[in-house]
């Protein structure tokens, strides 16, 4: 029997209705970024580098809470695809409650131990000194930036992609406008500095949040809000779940924890090395805001199926949206390394802080391309239900190659910043070999649901 010809118009339609949103959300959250580090640049590159390792603790929380995430949506995305309502509602009531604990203990350390996080980041007196003032204020957003996370992800599984966007520009706006007001003391305001910035961020959180819970309201949304029915949760399904989620959660955790050590090393180099870092894990958020879209979509285009009993679409789809994935990523990184000088030069790089900032992003330009894809195959394996795979591939290489390769060359060998920022990558080509193998054998469909089950048990995988 012939293999029914693939339909590119209508998966690049639903491509596009999920993974744009997701994209403009992510791409409006960098630009407020990016505006933040702006300002922040106007009072001195001390004050960048200090917000920026604040970042990277920030970045730490999601790590520790995306592994929730990424587990709550392939469950959601699957029980969607089967329209089953108590699955949804159940999933997500778990997901919620282990993501909140998560961020209750990032906002206990920020907000009562920001000497010792700082101290982990830096050797840089001056540095430590802004961050603690900032990360006081932050920690209290914590809880608000994952409530919005957590929500954001249950209304990109049931297809409602426009109400995060919608939440995500009320934030950015509100932040943009707040540290103009709190860094330099407009409208009356006395400036504040950094921790002007903090405040913003704090309060642009709750207006996400607000903003997110009145239109899935207006909107008639059937589980945003069901809150009785978010932790009517057995045991047989919490252990079903922990089973699925924990080798995401370690994945994250441990991925984490890598890059902490990675990000210790980078925060003993020069100040102006500091500075450069800061503002290329801002512009990073950029490119990954781009995959973020591609990630939803794979999760919910190939879950989905997966969950209906649709395993040939489901795998079809699969590697067309990692090809997809990196076409866009490299365009993306492209456009970065052309334009560098205006948006550096705006981003306060000079001299030496430029040259290393312009170094990181032509690394990172042939780096992105591979990384991308194999973090989009990941996705879409755990969508499926194969939470393994990738997961044991990047632990192992992060932790056997990269962090004894990373930490002997900055802290050992004392090799140049760039040096030490380029073997961060070394790990991708090799990865993604192997990833594209286990893509296109089929065995990263595992359903758990009974109609996925079933349809699986006459699939073999096909080209075309």
């Amino acid at each position: 029997m012939a293999t029914k010809r693939f339909d590119w118009a209508d998966f690049l339609r639903k491509v596009a209705i999920i993974a744009v949103p997701v994209a403009l959300q992510n791409l409006l959250t960098t630009t407020g970024s990016m505006v933040d580090t702006m300002m922040i640049a106007s009072i001195g590159q001390t004050e960048v580098g200090a917000v920026g390792l604040c970042a990277q603790f920030s970045s730490l929380m999601f790590s520790g809470y995306w592994g929730f995430v990424g587990g709550g949506m392939l469950f959601i995305s699957q029980y969607w695809g089967a329209r089953d309502d108590k699955g949804i509602n159940r999933a997500y009531g778990l997901t919620l409650s282990c993501m909140m604990a998560v961020a209750l203990f990032f906002a206990v350390m920020a907000t009562c131990f920001p000497n010792l996080v700082m101290s982990l980041y830096t050797d840089k007196e001056s540095i430590r000194q802004i961050g603690i003032s900032y990360l006081k204020i932050v920690g209290f957003g914590y809880p608000l930036m994952v409530l919005s996370m957590a929500m954001a992800a249950l209304l990109r599984c049931t297809e409602r992609v426009r109400i995060p966007l919608y939440g995500s520009v009320a934030a950015v706006v509100t932040n943009i406008f707040l540290n103009w007001v709190l860094i330099f003391g407009h409208l009356g305001f006395k400036p504040l500095g950094v921790r002007g910035a903090a405040i913003a961020t704090v309060i642009a959180q709750f207006v996400s949040v607000a903003i997110i819970t009145f239109l899935g309201v207006k909107n008639g949304h059937p589980y945003l809000l069901a809150i009785k029915d978010h932790f009517k949760i057995s045991r047989k399904f919490a252990g079903s779940y922990i089973k699925k989620c924990m080798p995401i959660i370690l994945n994250e955790v441990l991925i984490g924890l890598g890059n902490m050590v990675i990000n210790i090393v980078l925060g003993r180099q020069p100040e102006e090395a500091i500075a450069a870092v800061a503002v290329f894990r801002t512009l990073e958020g950029l490119v990954i805001g781009f995959f973020a879209g591609f990630s939803n979509a794979a999760s919910v285009l190939v879950g989905k199926e997966v969950g209906s009993g649709n395993i040939d679409t489901a795998y079809r789809r699969a590697w067309r949206l990692v090809y997809l994935c990196q076409g866009v990523i490299g365009m993306v990184v492209l456009i970065l390394v052309i334009f560098h000088t205006p948006i550096l030069t705006v981003m306060g790089m000079s001299g030496e802080s430029f040259r290393i900032a312009f170094g990181f992003l032509c690394i990172y330009a042939v780096a992105a391309f591979i990384r991308m894809g194999n973090w989009t195959q990941n996705d879409t394996f755990r969508a499926a239900g194969d939470a393994a795979y990738g997961t044991i591939l990047e632990i192992a290489f992060m932790w056997i190659m990269l962090i004894p390769l990373v930490w002997t060359g900055g802290m050992i060998l004392k090799l140049p910043t760039l040096l030490v920022f380029a073997c961060c990558y070394v790990d991708e080509p090799i990865r993604y070999v192997l990833m594209q193998v286990h893509l296109f054998r089929g065995k990263w469909i595992k359903p758990v649901t009974p109609e996925g089950k079933a349809a699986m048990k006459e699939w073999k995988p096909k080209k075309g």
